[in-house]
């Protein structure tokens, strides 16, 4: 089974000639879409139809949190709020937060799914410890039992709309105050400590998370390198200590924080293998359609050459674990959609 790790972008609105030749290489698994992929909804609908006409394998997804990370907005999108407020509202009602939170995860996905998207990088299980400001509301709570509930709650209306999930970013970013995009961010806190607050969500969801994203984030006295760079994070303690046996896809790593390691900046190629290496089935590549998009050709070519020469092998469980987050059946249209009753009273229970 060929293994298709590279998860890539897109520059505009429509698909060029370039955007399908670089979709249509064999190393490439999936597309990451951003606002400025947005135009209306017949737009978006249009060009997550063009994508499948090519590859219908081809996994479609986007950062669709609520708050301030929600990519589509206008011409009837919901505006989902941030997940803080599903953790004020458990303070307040802890079942009805739960409840809320599931009505959440269903209209994300249903809408999502009605405009021909797959997939969407939610939950964010990182804890409010309070000074990270890449976090912050993005986060339900700062009690993990409260995350736990709350995100399994949010990914059950995920799935009864057919859309699989992402929880992220582990182990935690929650407690750092740097931000990945631009900075390394470390965590000097013990493994006993990390594992007992911030990852614990992780083993609780083990049952439940059908993907996991790991965070740019150092934690020295656990390895050198970050989580998402680390075979100890990843298949030690994410696979092996924690059970976890879904996909493991790498957060951007465009990232100036992502590529540096041991001392150095990886290029994108090597970020790449380096995540692969580590234990990541997906390798997610944002921003670099931008330009002429050298980029994303030098890092297919850098993998091709990899496979080649040995340095890199496709992994078949990798692989079925990428086509594993595809939606398994077709999703209603929009205007079906805004009829059906269970829509209509998620919409109802949205805070």
């Amino acid at each position: 089974m060929q293994h298709a790790p590279l998860i890539i972008d897109i520059a505009g609105t429509a698909l060029t000639d370039d955007d399908r030749r670089r979709l249509a290489h064999p190393l490439v698994g999936g597309l990451i879409l951003f606002a400025r992929n947005w135009q209306s909804r017949a737009q978006l609908s249009q060009l997550s139809a063009d994508i499948k006409r090519l590859r219908p394998d081809l996994l479609i997804c986007v950062d669709h949190e609520g708050g301030r990370v929600q990519r589509f907005r206008a011409d009837g999108f919901t505006h989902l709020p941030p997940m803080r407020a599903l953790g004020e509202l458990w303070m307040q009602d802890a079942m009805r937060a739960q409840d809320a939170a599931s009505a959440c995860g269903y209209v994300l996905a249903a809408e999502l799914r009605a405009c021909g998207v797959d997939f969407s990088f939610t939950p964010v299980l990182d804890l409010d410890w309070g000074p990270s400001g890449v976090i912050g509301d993005r986060a339900f709570h700062a009690d993990a039992r409260v995350v736990t509930m709350l995100a399994k709650s949010l990914t059950h209306g995920l799935l009864r709309a057919g859309m699989a999930h992402c929880g992220k970013h582990f182990p935690g970013h929650g407690f750092t105050a740097a931000d990945s995009h631009t900075d390394a961010p470390r965590d000097t806190r013990s493994l006993k400590a990390i594992l007992q607050d911030d990852a614990a969500p992780y083993g609780w969801l083990g049952s439940t998370l059908t993907a996991v994203m790991p965070a740019h984030v150092i934690y020295p006295k656990v390895d050198s390198r970050p989580a998402g760079f680390s075979a100890r994070w990843l298949q030690a303690i994410l696979r092996g200590r924690l059970g976890f046996g879904g996909a493991i896809v790498s957060d951007d790593l465009s990232m100036e924080g992502a590529r540096r390691i041991d001392g150095r900046t990886l290029t994108p190629t090597e970020a790449v293998l380096a995540a692969l290496d580590a234990g990541c089935d997906l390798a997610l590549l944002c921003n670099q359609s931008l330009g002429n998009g050298s980029v994303i050709d030098d890092t297919i070519d850098g993998l091709a050459q990899a496979q080649l020469s040995g340095r890199w092998q496709p992994r078949p469980a990798s692989e079925a674990r990428r086509l594993a987050l595809l939606p398994a059946a077709p999703a209603a249209d929009w205007g079906p959609l805004m009829r059906t009753p269970d829509y209509l009273r998620a919409l109802a229970l949205i805070p």
